[in-house]
């Protein structure tokens, strides 16, 4: 693979003020008008030690605007980042539609520095770079243009490289003790190497291997991909990848799991002001121990409208210390959010290690309101399931407990409750023209409820579906469920 960048090809420092001038101007043409696009573009720079990765990067600061422009550096993991699953950290610093993220360092470099270092085996790496691929992919569907360089110097260029530096005082500081490290480890790298980006070339995001032996052909040559790149897109703003296939078709049975659901069980008021206050004691040690340890938690909150879920939400709350948690209440997605990849709102609020997060309503709107009342297309909405279940597993993996509820009532309880809302004046915030709409598409979303349950309730994250026509129980349900959770994953 890295033999057909093993050519000695150079570019003249005449030729090189000529080119960057005329690509300059284009480079900067192109960014103004991305601005109005919508769609980001995720440039990857990758490599070798010592192949001017930060030189490339500098340059391509000088030749863009840097108002559309962001470049994110990883290196060594900070403690905040230590407390979350490993791709928080890519999420969190993933650039807006119209404009330009750069990455210095990615989601590629620790898989292979673990696996050249023996601390993983190939099978380990292969996980980890189909895993790289789906989020590429996810992000390319979604709209994303991404542009993948990487750096490639032989074994010989590359100690010449190290050597040349590190004998001048102004650049001696780019040559750390790990590259020479890693240049003793040349030939293991360079097989570990081709292997990964040969399982993360796509079509919608193919590697662009860049010959850096000569700094103004490296140079020259990145920016020229990225403006052709760039002119390419902005001719097709679409993206160039096809969507998943779409099911065919889709089960029109009217019965669903829903139907499954005991909704005549009532709690024993008396009992339940026993019960209540016992198992929200259980909650709050489960939570103190799980703080102590630096275990996290997810819950996850879904039902009709009117299923209490807000209720339930304080009761769970209740028990716990309020330096420990917090709910995220989700709406209708703001100007910020509408800008990135619909999980994007959904990484960022992630827990550290021994904390809580309650989302109340959660990505699983891409396939429910936002399937049922179109505002997600069906090729966008059908390939959610496998980018959430994705996403799950990652939490899991971290070590995350993982809770999900559907709070489910019968349409004769909600109308009651719906009902309830209009009279009494302290809950008429609480009833929206909305939710009459949603009622009245209740078939479509029990439809839409039941795929989601049937390919989303997994063994790393299965649905508890909550019974909801009595609150009592409904509560009693939820918190002795997460209990049970919390202290299967403490033992």
């Amino acid at each position: 693979m890295f033999e057909a960048v093993e050519l000695g090809r150079k570019i003249s420092k005449e030729e090189f003020a000529k080119g960057e001038q005329e690509l300059r101007t284009g480079l900067l043409k192109a960014q103004f008008a991305l601005r109005d696009q919508k769609f980001p573009v995720i440039v990857v720079i990758a490599g070798v030690d010592g192949a001017g990765k930060g030189d490339t990067v500098n340059k391509l600061h000088e030749w863009l605007d840097p108002r559309g422009l962001e470049t994110n550096v990883f290196g060594t993991l900070t403690d905040e980042e230590r407390t979350r699953p490993p791709y928080w950290r890519f999420w969190r610093t993933l650039p807006p539609k119209g404009r330009v993220g750069m990455f210095f360092g990615s989601w590629y470099t620790d898989p292979i520095v673990r696996r050249a270092y023996g601390a993983i085996g190939a099978a380990k790496l292969d996980q980890e770079m189909r895993r790289v691929a789906m989020f590429e992919q996810m992000l390319v569907e979604d709209g994303a243009l991404i542009l993948k360089f990487w750096f490639h110097l032989s074994k010989k260029a590359q100690r010449k490289r190290l050597e040349k530096l590190e004998s001048s005082k102004k650049t001696a500081w780019k040559v750390s003790p790990n590259d020479w490290k890693h240049h003793k480890l040349y030939d293991k790298f360079v097989k570990i190497c081709e292997r990964a980006l040969r399982q993360t070339d796509t079509a919608y995001a193919p590697w662009m291997l860049i010959e850096a032996g000569d700094d103004n052909y490296r140079d020259l040559t990145v920016g020229r991909k990225i403006l052709e790149a760039l002119e390419q897109r902005l001719a097709n703003p679409k993206p160039t990848t096809a969507a998943h296939a779409v099911s065919a078709a889709h089960d029109t049975s009217t019965v669903t799991i829903l139907d499954k659901v005991d909704l005549v069980t009532k709690a024993d008021p008396k009992e339940y002001d026993k019960q209540l206050p016992r198992l929200q004691g259980r909650l709050n040690r489960l939570t103190r121990a799980a703080w102590e340890k630096g275990v996290s938690s997810v819950v996850v909150y879904e039902g009709w409208d009117a299923a209490g879920k807000g209720g339930n939400i304080r009761r769970l709350t209740g028990a716990m210390d309020a330096r420990s948690y917090r709910v995220i209440s989700i709406a209708a997605p703001t100007d910020e959010e509408r800008a990135q990849h619909y999980l994007w709102r959904f990484w960022r609020h992630v827990p550290r290690a021994g904390q809580v997060t309650i989302y109340d309503r959660s990505w699983y709107g891409r396939v429910l309101v936002e399937r049922v009342e179109k505002f997600a297309k069906e090729a966008e909405w059908s390939r959610a399931y496998s980018e959430i279940n994705d996403f799950e597993e990652q939490l899991v993996e971290h070590g995350i407990v993982l809770t999900k509820f559907w709070i489910h009532i019968s349409p004769e309880e909600q109308l009651r409750r719906f009902e309830e809302r209009q009279k009494v004046e302290f809950k008429q915030h609480k009833l929206t023209d909305e939710d009459w709409r949603n009622r009245e598409k209740s078939a479509a979303y029990e439809v839409a409820i039941n795929e989601m349950i049937a390919r989303t309730s997994t063994s790393l994250a299965p649905w508890t579906i909550v019974p909801g026509n009595d609150k009592r129980v409904a509560r009693l349900t939820t918190i002795k469920t997460l209990c049970d959770r919390l202290e299967e994953k403490l033992k």
